[in-house]
């Protein structure tokens, strides 16, 4: 069968954030482009994630006071960063985050809300902010897609949305968790799930788009606004490569394969190795057989982008604190033999909750970094123990704020209990018992732990101690939102195992996301962004969203710069006569 060929100026592998980042900004700037996406729907990793974005110095902090000095941050990524500090992509970031933000939030149907209460997760290090620094794609309807791109659209996270309705952490999340105690929340609560049910009866799927499906369905409108060809259930078989440079792409297509060239280059943003058990096994701590591990992103995120890079000279940077961004998730019984992963990110900063291993001790700040408690968690196991951990909480607590799957009132959750998921105990032994934890080194966790609480401390491990923390915490809860003691029965517990949000390990780029090959030498034509490309960070997570910051503000440079473009230039300044100015007269 003779190949189909077709020629665009750009061509972008996978439909996550950073893949249609650097879509919408090239065709902006005039090109011609074609995103292809593995998955039978768009979104990747991204479509599931919260939507949080780190960004620091964006347009919006500033309209609203907070204008910090670049200083300021770089010193506290020096801080967390320690010797994986890379100056020349950190100012690549630094200067292109803001420009991103301003440039889609302009230019485009992505429009931001901010993160300005937001503080980052390690607040004793120097340089550490205490809010302005994240943004997040603002809620979107749904309706605004066309027919056959929100058909594409992929849907949030089953163990992340209640009856299929995606929730954003904020004031919606607290609406819900207080829709039995307040007026103001039953009424919000009550108009969300109104329109969804009439949204379900009419579209067959959510329509009030939040979180990290709200950016990919703004992303995707931008995109198709400017002409952006988006084609799924296509993946991506070779990279063509000639006279030492990428010109195109061969992908599957439903009559067989199909060589797109590209003029201006091609950028892998595949999602990065989340489910490559063969890479995981090779790259990824306590993972001895490479299934040790419950990613949270699609299955579809299985290291395609990094073979492509390697089968044209890329090499993958493995010199990081860690190859993988660390969740921590329990496994969800769905029924019929399928399981489900569900982040614990809200539910452990809650007063009246704890965290302990096997032996019955705490081990960690239960209130830190989703990164963090995991990190800590592998640490703290001994070998060849199952690394796991349990958390543990009272009847009031799982009532009022829900553990893991299991929602809070009035939302029935016995029959997670039947499942398994939920141990129950009606006392701490009983629990114990349950969830083959050591009963005496529970017993005496607990009693020190409360003897504590009751004054809202923590000298173990300063639950509260943190502006991070407190975020996470109860607000309405005194004198410490993230401290109660679990002083009476029944008691519940879920068993929490080592998760991610993808992978940290990914192609070497320069600060223009051109791939390098082992002599450091970029591959012309070749791009990567998001978890295709190493981490910025270095294996490390200083705060939320440091996953969907560097893909969008990586994104965005190789859009600009597969478009001749630098990140410095004006976007005002285009030519006329490109087709992106079309598209916005």
């Amino acid at each position: 069968m003779t190949d189909i060929r077709q020629d665009y100026d750009l061509v972008v592998v996978g439909s996550g954030a950073a893949g249609l980042a650097a879509a919408a900004t090239a065709a902006y700037h005039g090109l011609k482009v074609m995103v292809v996406e593995k998955a039978e729907a768009l979104g990747g990793a991204t479509a599931w994630s919260g939507g949080w974005m780190w960004a620091p110095l964006n347009p919006l902090a500033k309209a609203a006071g907070i204008d910090e000095d670049p200083e300021t941050v770089r010193t506290y990524l020096r801080h967390e960063l320690g010797e994986r500090y890379d100056a020349a992509k950190i100012d690549a970031f630094l200067d292109a985050a803001p420009r991103m933000v301003e440039f889609f939030h302009d230019k485009t149907a992505l429009q931001f809300a901010d993160g300005n209460a937001i503080a980052d997760i390690h607040g004793d290090t120097p340089g550490a902010g205490t809010g302005g620094r994240s943004v997040i794609a603002a809620p979107f309807d749904g309706r605004q897609l066309d027919r056959e791109t929100l058909a594409k659209l992929r849907r949030t996270m089953p163990e992340t949305a209640f009856l299929g309705m995606p929730i954003q952490a904020g004031p919606d999340l607290l609406a819900f968790l207080t829709a039995t105690r307040s007026l103001k929340s039953f009424v919000h609560v009550t108009r969300r799930l109104t329109r969804h049910f009439l949204d379900l009866a009419r579209y067959g799927r959510a329509m009030q788009l939040v979180n990290g499906v709200a950016l990919i369905g703004r992303l995707a409108k931008s995109a198709v606004d400017l002409g952006v060809e988006l084609r799924v259930s296509s993946p991506a078989k070779r990279l063509i490569m000639e006279d030492e440079r990428v010109t195109g792409v061969v992908v599957e297509g439903s009559q067989g394969p199909v060589t797109l060239r590209a003029r201006c280059g091609v950028v892998l943003a595949t999602g990065g190795f989340p489910w490559d058990v063969e890479r995981r096994r090779e790259l990824f701590p306590r993972t001895p057989t490479g299934q040790e591990h419950w990613p949270l992103p699609p299955p579809s995120a299985s290291g395609d982008g990094l073979r492509l890079g390697e089968s044209v000279g890329g090499t993958v940077g493995t010199d990081l604190y860690s190859p993988v961004a660390w969740a921590p998730v329990s496994l969800v019984p769905w029924g019929g033999g399928r399981v489900g992963h569900f982040p614990h990110i809200i539910d452990r900063g809650k007063p009246g909750l704890i965290g302990v291993l096997k032996d019955g001790k705490r081990f960690v700040n239960e209130a830190g970094g989703y990164y963090d408690y995991v990190d800590a968690m592998v640490k703290a196991v001994p070998e060849g123990e199952e690394v796991c951990s349990w958390l543990i909480c009272t009847h009031r607590f799982q009532r009022r704020y829900g553990l893991g799957i299991t929602r809070p009132a009035p939302v029935p959750f016995r029959h997670w209990i039947r499942k398994g998921y939920l141990k129950r105990g009606k006392t701490l032994a009983e629990l114990a018992q349950a969830c083959g934890i050591d009963a005496d080194g529970l017993a005496a966790t607990v009693a020190d732990y409360n003897r504590h609480a009751a004054r809202g401390e923590d000298p173990e491990f300063g639950r509260g101690a943190t502006p991070y923390n407190r975020k996470q915490g109860d607000p309405a809860h005194g004198p410490n939102p993230c401290v109660a003691p679990l002083d009476q029965g029944p008691f519940y517990a879920v068993k929490v195992v080592p998760g991610c949000f993808g992978t940290f390990a990914g192609l070497e780029t320069n600060e223009h996301a051109h791939v390098l090959n082992a002599q450091g030498t970029p591959i012309e034509g070749l791009y990567a962004a998001g978890s295709d490309m190493a981490s910025i960070m270095g294996g490390y997570y200083p705060a939320g969203g440091i996953n969907l910051g560097p893909a969008m503000a990586f994104g965005y440079i190789a859009g600009l710069h597969a478009a001749g473009k630098r990140c410095c230039d004006s976007d005002r300044n285009d030519n006329a006569t490109t087709g992106a100015d079309a598209a916005h007269a």
